[in-house]
């Protein structure tokens, strides 16, 4: 059985499957699945590697813990007068489930609602509703009792936390199965987040398009991305070229990086990390998998770790 450090990297450049064309209907399997997991709420929150490594070590945590330590946010906030204010600091775990409930509001108003309660969002979101509630008084919106939130003023202060009145340009580094999936993923500009380099060193890729964008070869990357203004890369190689290629993407001016690569990252303190490893998801579903196996048989675990029946 292949270790688990081994399935990241059949995700990544060098290991390649047919894609269909874009345009053509068909979206493979493993495009869906990325879908649902980082884009659609299939999972409220990552771990995060956090900017900041003034002693050379990166700090990284879970988003599900409401008590972790709080990020200054991205939005800029207006006064009354006009003035622009510094951002709040809300929790990351908040940050995080602020993008599901955009969603979620977001469906709401293409059916053509106006206004929701607090008990239906949090519902459709997968919160309770005092959480909700807690989680919109960072933007200052309490609702209107018996009303509800206004929809469309909902989304609109979400997407002002979230930097999203502004398109974010993405690069994506590693054309392999993932790196083709998400450069034929049609969400991204939608949301704010077009494509709009991808890289990879196969010799046999370069000036090819995918998802109408042709691939450039890695050394082009900080003249490209600082061309282009790309401000978030997504490294999808193998974790041998993931500190090389961060290096590249850095010195190209890009400010956020999401690591599919099961590698901690250096970087500048401006530059902030996002980490996803799919390794470590399995391994902690395989726990969940066994734990409940082992409810199931009446055994319980000690401090040790031990499981004892």
């Amino acid at each position: 059985m292949p270790a688990t450090s081994d399935f990241v990297p059949a995700f990544t450049s060098g290991y390649r499957i047919a894609v269909p064309p874009r345009g053509s209907g068909i979206e493979p399997d493993f495009a869906r699945w990325v879908k649902w997991k980082f884009l659609d709420g299939g999972q409220e929150a990552g771990v995060v590697a956090r900017r900041g490594r003034r002693n050379g070590s990166a700090v990284a945590r879970e988003l599900n813990a409401d008590n972790a330590p709080t990020a200054e946010i991205p939005a800029v906030e207006v006064a009354d007068n006009g003035e622009q204010v510094r951002a709040k600091a809300i929790p990351e775990a908040a940050v995080a489930r602020l993008a599901v409930y955009l969603r979620v509001l977001s469906a709401m108003a293409e059916q053509g609602a106006t206004t929701v309660a607090s008990e239906e969002l949090a519902g459709a979101a997968g919160v309770n509703s005092a959480k909700l509630r807690k989680d919109l008084s960072y933007l200052g919106s309490y609702g209107t009792r018996g009303v509800g939130y206004e929809v469309s003023v909902l989304v609109g202060q979400i997407e002002r936390t979230l930097g999203l009145t502004r398109q974010h340009k993405v690069a994506v580094v590693g054309i392999g199965n993932l790196g083709h999936a998400l450069a034929n993923y049609g969400g991204f500009p939608g949301r704010g987040f077009p494509v709009e380099a991808l890289f990879d060193v196969d010799p046999d890729l370069m000036g090819v398009p995918v998802g109408g964008i042709p691939v450039s070869h890695l050394d082009d990357i900080p003249a490209v991305c600082a061309e282009r203004g790309i401000s978030i890369g997504v490294i999808a190689t193998p974790p041998t070229a993931a500190q090389s290629v961060c290096d590249r993407l850095v010195a190209g001016g890009v400010q956020c990086i999401l690591n599919f690569a099961p590698v901690v990252l250096q970087v500048p303190e401006q530059v902030e990390v996002r980490k996803v490893d799919l390794a470590v998801e399995l391994q902690i579903l395989s726990f969940h998998v066994a734990r409940r196996a082992d409810n199931t048989n009446g055994s319980h675990a000690v401090g040790n770790g031990m499981v004892v029946r």
